[in-house]
């Protein structure tokens, strides 16, 4: 489970997220939604240690994320393709990534075989640097990279970005059979709220740092998020 208490962070006295009190449980699929500058990325990153909290904190099933690194080996995300190696091909990449989360190449390379529709022929074998890629391409490579080693807690920061219609598609059935297995959480943030609401059983709507919705995924869900953000 997931815990966020009395979370804000603040930069030159304003606040661009501050979110009371949050649990998210094990095995939920959890999307967060909202405008450019919600709120977003800022918790994503306070998620991952990746900036220090002004007040409060985040517990990842049981670890505290800004005081103890234990919540790292389960823990897994791909927030955008700058935290890719440019200089290496995907298969390196790959190996790379299992070998930090102690995978052998046969590990790496069944998980790899599993996901070839979603690559569609682009990512493997081609002999190409990450850097040459496309930035849909890339992203590929880093979402599937998150599930190198089966990691209990799943990260997405806008994974349905720069892909074309079919493989978004795909990228939602990866996502949905993920959030089949009970013990496997993920979070999913998106501007696109008809992608988000497919794949994910519960909505967190973010607005100017504050949490402003929180809703199970109904089939009125879709419209109700459409017609706040009208407003």
């Amino acid at each position: 489970m997931i815990q966020v208490n009395n979370l804000s962070k603040t930069y030159n006295g304003t606040t661009v997220l501050k979110i009371d009190n949050l649990e998210i449980k094990k095995g939920e699929s959890l999307g967060l939604v909202g405008n450019n500058g919600a709120g977003k990325t800022t918790f994503f990153s306070l998620l991952l240690d990746l900036i220090q909290p002004s007040t409060g904190h985040i517990i990842n099933n049981d670890v505290q994320v800004n005081t103890s690194e234990a919540w790292k080996p389960f823990t897994a995300s791909f927030l955008d393709e700058s935290f890719l190696i440019g200089y290496l091909t995907p298969e390196e990449y790959f190996y790379f990534i299992g070998d930090l989360r102690g995978q052998n190449k046969a590990d790496v390379d069944a998980l790899l075989s599993k996901h070839e529709e979603f690559f569609n022929g682009e990512i493997l074998n081609n002999k190409k640097y990450l850097r040459d890629l496309s930035k849909g391409n890339q992203k590929k490579v880093g979402i599937i990279a998150t599930l190198i080693s089966n990691p209990e807690v799943v990260i997405l920061d806008e994974p349905f970005a720069n892909l074309d219609p079919t493989t978004v598609n795909r990228l939602k059935k990866v996502i949905k059979e993920l959030s089949e297995n009970p013990d496997i959480t993920i979070l999913v943030s998106s501007h696109d709220l008809q992608h988000t609401v497919d794949v994910c059983s519960r909505i967190v709507a973010l607005n100017k740092g504050e949490l402003v919705k929180d809703i199970q995924t109904s089939e009125e869900t879709l419209k109700e998020l459409e017609t706040f953000f009208a407003v």
